[in-house]
């Protein structure tokens, strides 16, 4: 089972006519659906409220087979997203979080011990900016990663808390992750002094066993310890770039699940690793291709490839 953590919250989206449509979101909440449509054991940890919007949020990721176990409910308003979307598809986001659910995962609310069912931890976006919950998941994986891989995509939400402040814990967590996962942008603002590709040798040095690299309509990059790969992205005429990113790194880490590599070690050549960013890239595109936060189900991958491969 692979275990994502972080927040859910809803994203309200500016229809373009003054109208606003509201869609279950957040990068935790989008990596977990994404990752049990693909057909991966998924658990959610992170806090729910209890008023309508949390019980959307909770009745979608159960109906898409994300288990519910590991998460906690409350009467804190569900945390808000208003994304403004460009004419490109690009979207940008303002949060209203103060005193929302989201935030209010504490270090009570966490599983005495992730059990050995557990192959993989995956967190990053606003679970390690609101307080209290990036000081609560800072503490699992200070706990937890000796025993579980730890995935990181940091999709970097600056402006919230103190940049500063925000920059070291990225880079605490970096330190301990197995899988560093992040766009070209994130790394110019965590590495600002150097490259996508110098930046993935600073975080290998330290440690990490994987640098994903994603590059937009470029495709993505990946740094193991012992090789270095580039793949391009499928076309696709894109919709928005909503959960793009996040259908990425689920799909990324669902190619892993599926060909029994997800281990302390990552024991992978660099053909299965060609193989996992591809099938990353297709997820993405697939998102990219229709509205909103709505990545592929493990059937439609199938099918989409064999019609590519034909």
């Amino acid at each position: 089972m692979i275990v994502v953590c972080g927040e859910a919250l809803i994203d309200m989206i500016h229809n373009g006519d003054g109208t606003q449509r509201a869609a279950p979101g957040g990068g935790p909440f989008n990596t977990a659906i994404a990752l049990a449509r693909l057909g991966v054991p998924t658990s959610f940890l992170g806090r729910l409220s209890n008023d309508g919007f949390g019980h959307e949020l909770s009745s979608r990721l159960t109906a898409d087979g994300v288990s519910l176990e590991l998460a906690t409910f409350g009467p804190e308003a569900t945390t808000i997203a208003v994304a403004d979307v460009d004419r490109e598809g690009f979207a940008e986001y303002e949060f209203l979080v103060q005193g929302t659910s989201a935030s209010n995962l504490t270090r009570e609310m966490l599983p005495e011990k992730l059990g050995p069912e557990v192959s993989a931890i995956h967190l990053g976006t606003l679970g390690l900016v609101l307080e209290p919950m990036a000081s609560t998941l800072v503490e699992l994986v200070q706990r937890e990663h000796d025993a579980h891989v730890v995935m990181l995509d940091p999709n970097v939400r600056p402006g919230i808390a103190p940049d500063d402040e925000y920059r070291d814990r990225l880079h605490e967590v970096i330190s301990e992750s197995t899988i560093v996962k992040a766009s070209d942008s994130d790394l110019a603002w965590l590495f600002p002094e150097v490259d996508y590709e110098r930046a993935a040798e600073q975080i290998l040095a330290g440690g990490v066993g994987l640098v994903v690299v994603t590059l937009g309509a470029q495709g993505a990059f990946g740094a193991h310890r012992e090789f270095r790969v580039k793949v391009d992205a499928p076309q696709v005429d894109v919709v928005d770039t909503i959960g793009a990113g996040d259908a990425f790194g689920a799909a990324f880490l669902a190619w892993l699940h599926d060909h029994n590599a997800i281990k302390r070690d990552l024991g992978i050549d660099g053909d299965e690793l060609r193989a996992a960013l591809d099938f990353a890239c297709l997820a993405a595109a697939l998102t990219c291709a229709r509205a909103g936060a709505d990545p592929p189900w493990k059937w439609e991958m199938d099918a989409e490839t064999a019609r590519r491969t034909a």
